[in-house]
């Protein structure tokens, strides 16, 4: 590795004045000198971490030069206490030749490059066996640096022990290619490095890249296998430094290139590639050395509390539609992209360069011959799509377009040479190229295709094509929101979304999708589809609404590709109502008539509803993992059902009396001997009650009731796999503030209610069913779990436990929420209910949330009916069906806001401080 040159090192540490005084301390002090120099040394060592500190500081995007510097320092620094320790500590005038050591950075600080508290690696390398000499020479250079604070990875080897190592271990096989002469015996790092590639390296050049590909896959895989996560580790993540520092070994390995500049001259980077290497690297450094100096450790997590504060220090300031912090990570997502293009063409190139070697007489021949093959104006190379020319694109810039779509058609992938071409080009496309019909049409092949959609659109996103093509995806590329729930960025969602589409068409998934398989196969249109699912968030990132301003988008795009005015309109529609759906099934009562009736009012038709449908589960699966779960699919099943047979038969079909008895029907089936249940215990069952509820949970609760008939209390679990969830029922005389208690019982258990229904029965007994999950959003299985949660609720309703002390007093599930700051809102509705008030209450996942909300309701001498429950990262929004306590809508605007100012004290936990 090349090193800059670095200004003023004497400001950093000046090593002779420091050498200077490290002799007149030992000269004064004698055997009681070492605690003095470590000061010194330690003295030296912080001054040079504050002078670096402060340039940092001026210069907050000088990354390369900070971590250079670094490595700067920590060489003088050891320098020095090699030097006191071999003329000092443990002279010897006449060394044999086996008392000579070299100090060798490997590793990171190998390659002279050092975060403010990274590992310093030495390898301790002698020609022979070390001697007593050198292990006592080795230990006092180790136990210096250690009482320095430094954190040390260190071996002691001979040369024959180096060697016969590094054949067998890669770690210790990259260390040493980076190993850089340090101090001590120059003549033994040069013979190290001679062995290393004669002994090593030499006929192990395949085997070592095929390892180190190997290790790369494995490190994405345990950092979440996208260069896209929302909490992305700077040194290990996809498309960050040690993808960079991969491209080197394998470079230097291969080739011996001193320094990654000379990847160009053995033709596996271009100069603009090796440029855009150097910008990503030195941006990549300028965060990590902001993480450490921030910490004062080595962190190299750049956490949502630490985005915030490196986005400052870098000097990314707010703009209209986009923080500071989200300009600051859609450059830190730009660069790990550029990174993965980079990562992409120089294995392509590496591939090539070992195929030309491996090809004998005859296969050259077969080459050319397969060589002479085309498909329309463009070439197959080793069955791959490849320009013709250097000026391929420039003739006629519409083949860029034609490139990803002769690829998709043919099922072949691209050149990597012409990868490079079409990166290089993007910029032909203008205007012009924009509203060609040519070029339009064979987008919207490729975006609508029936085979992988998902993996062209992405070569075209990462050539730079898309978004010059649509530039509003342009827009977005990169584009991250601040938040704990959004995984992606919105090009990465985006494109996510229209790969499991493709999936879902295909029949993929079956268990997970059986609903969007079988309507997939019922709508008119699948180019209104693929393009609404494409268009959903292309408004992310502006000032205004994303929905309102993207179905404008969508207006003027839809023509331009070729769609009718009847497909624009119905595009237009999905994008504005894009996120109905999902708040319709997660924010409201599902068993309220009126529900599924202002919902089928807004949708109108049964063709809006299946495509609505299906781009509401696209967009939420392509939010990340662990985001869909059954009992979102369950929520979205049941409000596609009831609406689709309000759609489909009218109003006046959609029966009271006709549903109770259906219900009833099915109920008895499922009792089956114990049916005369139906007319016993459930005689007390209100008709609400039989609406609300499926079959399976009220043959469940019926025969629930009739073993509690005589207690005054009966609480049950059980898991419920219809639901992925934990269905807890709980029976007992009504009272107000049940509800509130028993939500805190369920919170003290460890669990999280998804979802409630409280009932009362005609003789004054509570029938509530939630359903439960742990923090995670897993259903709570195992039977100690079980136990705990009744024995919780039992308490809790018996007032044994001191509720709001004790939930004040638990830990938040999600700490990471802390770094967010979202001022809780409070919603009044009165239209979406004809009997209740619905009460909706946006705010930061707390402890207890739910409870402490019911409890302020309680308060406000409010009876609650529902309440249902969403999260969305660090953003909880809870709603209640609620009335007074007699039965009617709550009104009035004083009593309202006295409602509002409760709701947001619980809401921010100022109210933790009341007993229960």
């Amino acid at each position: 590795m090349i090193l800059l040159r670095i200004a003023n090192q004497r400001a950093i540490i000046d090593r002779r004045t420091l050498a200077d005084d490290i002799a007149a301390i030992a000269d004064m002090h004698g055997d009681k000198a070492r605690p003095l120099i470590v000061d010194a040394l330690r003295e030296a060592l912080n001054a040079g971490r504050g002078e670096l500190e402060k340039r940092l500081t001026a210069h907050p995007s000088h990354g390369t030069e900070c971590a250079q510097s670094h490595a700067f320092l920590i060489d003088q620094i050891v320098r020095l206490i090699h030097d006191h320790v071999v003329t000092r500590v443990y002279p010897s005038r006449n060394r044999s030749t086996g008392e000579r050591i070299a100090l060798i950075a490997v590793g990171g600080y190998g390659r002279g490059e050092m975060a403010p508290h990274s590992d310093v690696d030495i390898a301790f390398v002698t020609p022979h066996k070390p001697t007593s000499w050198c292990e006592q020479v080795i230990e006092a250079t180790l136990y210096f640096l250690w009482d320095l604070g430094l954190k040390v990875g260190h071996s002691s080897r001979s040369l024959d022990e180096l060697v016969r190592q590094a054949k067998g271990d890669l770690t210790i096989r990259t260390a040493l290619l980076e190993g850089r002469y340090v101090w001590g015996d120059r003549a033994i790092h040069e013979q190290a490095q001679r062995r290393f590639w004669d002994d090593v390296a030499a006929g192990t050049e395949r085997e070592f890249v095929a390892e180190k590909l190997a290790e790369r896959n494995a490190r994405h895989k345990r950092q979440g296998d996208s260069r896209y996560v929302v909490e992305p580790n700077v040194k290990e993540g996809k498309g960050c430094l040690r993808d960079l520092h991969t491209l080197y070994w394998i470079g230097k390995y291969i080739h011996k290139v001193r320094d990654p500049s000379e990847l160009v001259k053995v033709g596996l980077l271009s100069t603009n590639e090796y440029r855009a290497f150097r910008r990503a690297e030195n941006f990549f450094w300028a965060v990590r050395c902001h993480l450490h100096a921030i910490t004062r450790r080595p962190e190299d997590r750049l956490t949502f509390d630490l985005q915030r504060e490196v986005a400052s220090r870098m000097k990314f300031s707010d703009r209209p539609g986009k923080s500071g912090v989200e300009r600051f990570m859609r450059l830190f997502f730009l660069h790990a992209r550029q990174v993965g293009s980079l990562t992409g063409v120089f294995l392509a190139q590496l591939d090539e360069q070992w195929a030309a070697q491996r090809l004998g007489f005859f296969a050259k021949l077969r080459a050319r011959r397969r060589a002479g093959r085309t498909i329309g104006a463009f070439a197959i190379v080793a069955d791959k799509v490849a320009a013709q020319g250097d000026d391929f694109f420039a003739r006629d810039p519409v083949r860029l377009i034609e490139l990803f779509h002769v690829a998709d058609r043919e099922g072949l992938e691209i050149h990597a040479e012409t990868t490079r071409q079409a990166h290089r080009d993007a910029g032909l496309i203008d205007a012009a190229v924009r509203r060609d019909p040519r070029a339009n049409a064979m987008f919207m092949d490729i975006l609508t295709s029936r085979r992988d959609p998902e993996t062209v659109l992405r070569w075209m996103s990462e050539a730079g094509v898309f978004g010059r093509f649509i530039p509003d995806f342009g827009r977005v590329v990169a584009q991250m929101q601040f938040d704990m729930y959004h995984h992606y960025t919105v090009d990465e969602h985006t494109i996510r979304a229209i790969g499991l589409l493709a999936q879902i068409e295909k029949g993929a998934d079956g268990e997970a999708h059986s609903l969007a398989i079988e309507v997939v196969a019922e709508i008119a249109s699948r180019r209104v589809l693929y393009v609404s699912v494409m268009l959903h968030d292309i408004a992310k990132g502006r000032s205004g609404d994303h929905s309102v301003l993207g179905a404008d988008i969508a207006m003027k795009l839809c023509p331009r590709l070729g769609m009718s005015p009847a497909e624009t309109e119905m595009v237009a529609w999905l994008v504005r109502w894009h996120l109905l759906m999902s708040a319709t099934a997660f924010k409201r009562d599902l068993t309220d008539a009126k529900t599924i009736a202002d919902f089928a009012g807004q949708v109108q038709s049964a063709e809006r509803l299946r495509l609505l449908l299906l781009l509401t589960i696209v967009d939420i699966r392509a939010v990340g993992p662990g985001v869909w779960n059954s009992w979102k699919r369950q929520l979205l099943g049941d409000l596609y059902v009831h609406t689709h047979e309000v759609l489909r038969l009218g109003h006046k079909q959609f029966g009271r009396v006709e549903r109770i008895a259906a219900k009833k029907r099915a109920v008895a089936a499922l009792l089956q001997e114990r049916d005369a249940l139906i007319g016993t215990v459930g005689r007390q069952l209100l008709d609400a009650y039989w609406i609300a509820e499926s079959e399976d949970i009220i043959a469940m609760n019926l025969q629930q009731l009739d073993i509690a008939l005589d207690e005054p209390l009966s609480v049950e679990a059980r898991y419920y796999p219809a639901r992925g969830a934990t269905l807890v029922t709980v029976t007992a005389a009504d009272h107000p503030g049940l509800f509130y208690r028993i939500a805190g019982g369920i919170h003290l258990a460890g669990g999280n209610i998804i979802d409630a229904r409280i009932h009362t029965t005609r003789n004054g007994v509570a029938l509530d069913n939630f359903l439960v999950q742990d923090p995670l959003g897993r259903p709570l299985m195992e039977d100690n779990q079980i136990a705990r949660l009744k024995t919780a609720i039992a308490d809790a309703m018996a007032n044994k436990v001191k509720l709001a002390p004790q939930l004040a007093a638990r830990p938040l599930a999600r700490t990471r929420a802390e770094a967010f700051e979202i001022h809780p809102i409070v919603i009044f509705d009165h239209k979406a209910s004809d009997r209740f008030t619905v009460i909706e209450i946006g705010a930061l996942d707390r402890p207890a949330l739910l409870s402490r909300l019911a409890r302020a309701l309680f308060e406000a001498r409010l009876i609650v009916h529902s309440a249902h429950i969403a999260t969305y990262g660090e953003r909880a929004v809870d709603t209640f069906y609620v009335t007074d306590v007699l039965g009617s809508k709550v009104s009035g605007d004083q009593r309202l806001r006295t409602i509002e100012r409760r709701l947001i004290e619980a809401a921010e936990g100022t109210t933790a401080k009341v007993a229960a």
